[in-house]
């Protein structure tokens, strides 16, 4: 998504994501519970629409508090489906609060969401898709692509060209870690 770094800075909307979020490691649960309901709600529209929508969403979802994103109920659901600030796709909907569900189970297994993705680390992105499509719900390959770019675990959130891109190399991603091999082709 070189793209991005051209198109993004200075955009209200994509500016600051590319700028502070894009591509850099070290975000917590919750941080990483919400990019990929992010992504989920981005399958088949738009980032500028998800962004447009994302205070909204990240209130109608407790924050992506795992524990409360969990507990949601069928009460919950209709209230989500009802909410117009929100990307109202039942099936999206139901794969977050599933996938919410499966974030507390690797809490158990695995010490939390970080600590999967950096037990199953390297992997390429076929070996991730599989992956996560066996753990999760509403996985399909772009959706993960872009979770782990956003996440620092595959290169090509920025070409080396981008001053953030900079930034990232110094915080170390899972890419650009010595023993991280395998890169998205």
């Amino acid at each position: 998504m070189n793209w991005y770094c051209d198109k993004a800075p200075g955009h209200p909307l994509h500016g600051p994501y590319h700028d502070l979020e894009y591509g850099f490691p070290g975000k917590d649960e919750r941080a990483l519970f919400e990019l990929l309901s992010l992504e989920i709600f981005q399958a088949g529209l738009s980032w500028e629409l998800v962004l447009k929508k994302r205070a909204e969403t990240v209130a109608a979802f407790a924050d992506f508090d795992v524990d409360a994103v969990a507990a949601f109920d069928e009460t919950d659901v209709a209230r989500l489906l009802e909410n117009p600030g929100i990307i109202r796709n039942r099936l999206k909907v139901m794969s977050i609060i599933h996938n919410a569900a499966v974030v507390q189970n690797l809490r158990v297994s695995y010490g939390g969401l970080a600590k999967w993705l950096e037990a199953h680390h390297p992997l390429d992105l076929a070996g991730w898709v599989k992956l996560f499509k066996k753990t999760f719900k509403f996985t399909g390959p772009e959706v993960v692509n872009e979770y782990l770019m956003s996440t620092g675990y595959l290169e090509g959130a920025h070409r080396e060209s981008c001053p953030v891109f900079k930034k990232i190399a110094r915080k170390k991603p899972a890419w650009m870690r010595p023993h991280s091999a395998l890169r998205k082709t």
